[in-house]
């Protein structure tokens, strides 16, 4: 906390750790954790907004790490093989239904690119790799990430009561919130309110689904890269060229495996690591509650009418679609 801060920021600090620090109650639900976050961010008692997203993100990745000690290698390999095809199949229907919304609502080019690739990947870090790579402006990036975002804290209050509601088993439900959520973040709050054998099962395959953030950023680079010569064939006005975002397997995804390597090689272990995936589970809902608290009364302005009905739209139809998929084929 800065030394400077004013009363009333250093009181807005204190009500955010002793908030944080009652998360660590089993009694406290990962929806319950959101939904106080929520609160804060809109009353304006979030205290630094940026610090603590970034806090909330550290913490995130930190806690998935900590998830991998209560999977075994074998598990994690076998998980994310089965999730291959269907992943790989979703994220290019999602691609081209985003951009076709997109074009048909008049989106702009690149903030429409984000979102769909927000949405087809693993929202903000999708979007956040994606904007570099074809040259976005601030403002598409900001509005991209504000639609993505307030459509994460929907998703963890919807799914887990349709889930209940249409009786799915913990398997389905699994795949269903890997596939259809866009963040890494409310894929696991979702699961985690569904049941272990959801959150385990759906971390592995929201990873796997994370994973192609770098066959995406390649393509989004070569396509800038050609828009930009095309731009300049046609005697169109430069658009500013921006460095490509080099891309990277996320450190958090690497150190997932070896938490569950370690697992399968040191069984004399197991208790160390049963305490620290419990430690990664509860580290969760106070992620939560960090996140929730990033929702501002200024992220929600951010928010275009045309990009949200894009983002809505493409959301509704491959959450409709992956839920119908799922039901009919996961056992």
């Amino acid at each position: 906390m800065p030394t400077d801060a004013s009363p009333s920021l250093a009181l807005q600090w204190a009500l955010l750790a002793l908030l944080s620090l009652a998360c660590l109650h089993p009694a406290v639900s990962p929806a319950l954790a959101l939904g106080i976050g929520v609160v804060l961010g809109l009353a304006g008692l979030n205290p630094e907004p940026k610090r603590v997203s970034k806090a909330a993100s550290w913490l995130l990745k930190a806690c998935v790490v900590g998830l991998g000690f209560g999977l075994s290698l074998g598990v994690v390999l076998r998980a994310g093989a089965s999730g291959v095809a269907v992943t790989a199949v979703s994220i290019a229907g999602t691609l081209a239904l985003g951009l076709l919304v997109g074009r048909l609502l008049r989106v702009e080019t690149d903030a429409s690119a984000l979102v769909s690739g927000g949405t087809a990947v693993c929202g903000g870090s999708a979007i956040a790799a994606l904007g570099p790579a074809i040259g976005a402006s601030g403002e598409a990036m900001g509005v991209a990430l504000a639609c993505v975002f307030v459509l994460n804290g929907v998703a963890l209050y919807v799914f887990p009561p349709i889930g209940h509601l249409l009786n799915l088993s913990q398997p389905q439900f699994a795949m269903w919130a890997a596939l259809a959520i866009h963040d890494t973040s409310s894929v696991v709050g979702a699961a985690a309110a569904y049941g272990t054998e959801a959150l385990a099962q759906a971390t592995v395959l929201k990873l796997t689904r994370a994973l192609w953030i770098v066959p995406l950023v390649l393509a989004a680079a070569a396509w800038h890269r050609r828009r930009l010569a095309a731009r300049a064939v046609s005697g169109a006005d430069a658009v500013p060229d921006a460095p490509a975002a080099k891309p990277a397997l996320p450190w958090f995804i690497g150190l997932f495996v070896l938490a569950s390597a370690a697992r399968a090689a040191l069984p004399s272990g197991a208790g160390v690591f049963d305490v620290l995936n419990a430690a990664a589970r509860r580290g969760l809902v106070v992620s939560l509650l960090l996140i929730g608290a990033g929702l501002t009364r200024a992220t929600l302005a951010k928010v275009g009418v045309r990009p949200l009905v894009q983002a809505v739209v493409v959301w509704v139809v491959v959450a409709c679609a992956t839920l119908a998929w799922v039901v009919m084929e996961v056992a």
